[in-house]
């Protein structure tokens, strides 16, 4: 059974990654609830198939939603390497590479299944 994430773990994410002096808080007109039920929505519907499936809808939800004042994009990756961490998968990120693909997910320049599948080709 796969690990899920609260608003609660995601707000703790974002609270790791955010520098200081960076806008801190939600942003007011944004759901983060709204944002993770995409990603129960994709698991009740069978969309979501293995730990590289979930990761990248928690990473294209928590980018695309902007439910942060700040640091969304860090957001995004660190629930990505949390999830598949928590799951046993270990990834050896390249900084720029992992930066860029989230910005072109954040984008929407990537879907899910491709993030996904870029994922899997990342295992070590």
């Amino acid at each position: 059974m796969w690990l899920l994430y609260s608003p609660q773990d995601i707000i703790d994410l974002h609270d790791d990654v955010l520098n200081p002096g960076e806008l801190q808080g939600m942003a007011g007109n944004k759901s983060l609830e709204g944002v993770l039920g995409r990603v129960d929505n994709r698991i009740q519907y069978g969309l979501v198939a293995d730990v590289f499936d979930l990761a990248a809808a928690y990473g294209l939800a928590v980018s695309q939603g902007h439910v942060f004042n700040d640091a969304n994009k860090r957001t995004a990756f660190a629930t990505i390497d949390t999830c598949l961490s928590s799951h046993g998968i270990v990834i050896e990120w390249n900084v720029a590479e992992i930066g860029d693909k989230i910005i072109q997910v954040a984008q929407g320049n990537v879907d899910e299944s491709e993030l996904a599948a870029w994922l899997r080709e990342r295992t070590v």
